[in-house]
């Protein structure tokens, strides 16, 4: 019995896990949106570093929308991008915690 509730804490823990990795990633693209939304200097570290892990986690959807504003462009392609990494997310989540 104890192996049984070692094995749904790790199971939970894992589960935990990967929620949060999940929603650092929409964190950064949302914040990535926000920023340029805000006109945030593009040569400031910060900005540099989170366009930086925003174009990682971008999915290859940077160019999926391209209408004439390029800010439009980042809160459709980055929005995109972060809606599905939080649908992913929860899905895999969901997946995990339902392992006997």
């Amino acid at each position: 019995m104890a192996v049984g509730s070692t094995a749904r804490r790790g199971i939970d823990a894992l589960g935990n896990v990967l929620r949060i990795v999940g929603m650092l990633i929409v964190t950064v693209l949302v914040v990535h949106i926000v920023l340029t939304l805000l006109g945030a200097n593009p040569e400031n570290g910060l900005t540099q570093l989170i366009r930086d892990a925003a174009d990682t986690f971008n999915l290859g959807l940077s160019d999926l929308f391209l209408p004439q504003d390029p800010r439009l462009a980042v809160v459709l392609n980055y929005g995109t991008a972060a809606l599905i990494w939080f649908a992913i997310t929860t899905v895999v989540v969901r997946l995990v915690r339902r392992v006997p």
